[in-house]
């Protein structure tokens, strides 16, 4: 694409690493976005170094940034969030200082109570592809109730409850280590779609309170290697990863129990 062809706005945005194509498309909506002194509009096509873009009032710089996706294990009491008034600290705490000029957000969010593998990126298509419901991204978690569960239950895991209209299910879900009395507090459950605390909401109203939230794995890129508060940047070949069916179920991988300590991300001598 020449330097200077016109693209979609949704896309500049993306590029620019303001947000990912969806979320543009959202903030068009909220007549948050501005072109040339004027409301953007749906599809409006823009030329970078030309048209003056701004975001809730602040100008979006033309230039792309490189692009840039970590996996970090991100634990409780952090918020995947870029600006988060209410909850000053933020996964983005994690990355080193050198990175702190680039715009980063998450590919998949987890909530403050929530722990495990998150993907932040610079790369708009990226997160707007493992994010966009059509790709069927499977995301594997391990949850632990403050209750046993009983197999006899699974299959409303599967079929799942409506909540203010919408339904909120699982694709898969398992015991892990059930008792004599078929029975346990550890489930692995699996679900490509994903809304805010669904997972959480699904258990509550079915009468079991998550003590415990993990994402082990996205996709067949696992979490396993990475230590709590840590992360590392991608290949290509990994970033790939996380598109590729996971193999066939064999259960929950437990997680090392071994004390590993924490390291901050160390970024790609390339990047």
């Amino acid at each position: 694409m020449p330097e200077f062809a016109p693209l979609r706005l949704q896309k500049f945005l993306a590029d620019s690493g303001v947000c990912s194509r969806r979320a543009a498309e959202a903030l068009i909506a909220q007549g948050e976005v501005w072109v040339n002194g004027a409301a953007a509009t749906p599809g409006q096509r823009v030329t970078p170094g030309e048209d003056r873009v701004t975001v809730g009032g602040k100008s979006v710089r033309a230039a792309a940034q490189p692009k840039l996706t970590f996996a970090l294990h991100k634990p409780r009491g952090l918020v995947c969030s870029n600006d988060d008034p209410h909850n000053p600290d933020t996964i983005f705490d994690l990355l080193p200082r050198e990175l702190a000029k680039h715009r980063f957000f998450c590919a998949g969010r987890l909530d403050k109570d929530s722990e495990g593998l998150v993907i932040i990126t610079t790369d708009g298509d990226l997160a707007n592809r493992l994010m966009h419901p059509r790709h069927t991204v499977v995301k594997r978690y391990h949850v632990r109730l403050k209750e046993a569960f009983p197999r006899s239950r699974l299959p409303l895991l599967l079929r799942g409850v409506v909540i203010e209209g919408e339904r909120l299910r699982v694709e898969h879900a398992a015991l892990v280590n059930p008792g004599a009395d078929g029975t346990a507090v550890d489930l692995d459950v699996h679900m490509h779609h994903g809304k805010k605390r669904e997972i959480r909401q699904l258990f509550t109203t079915l009468r079991h309170d998550v003590k415990r939230l993990r994402r082990y794995q996205i996709g067949s890129f696992p979490l396993r290697g990475i230590p709590l508060r840590g992360g590392r940047q991608l290949s290509p070949q990994e970033i790939a990863a996380l598109f590729q069916a996971p193999r066939p179920h064999t259960g929950f991988i437990p997680r090392n129990t071994r004390a590993t300590p924490a390291r901050a991300v160390k970024p790609s001598p390339h990047a």
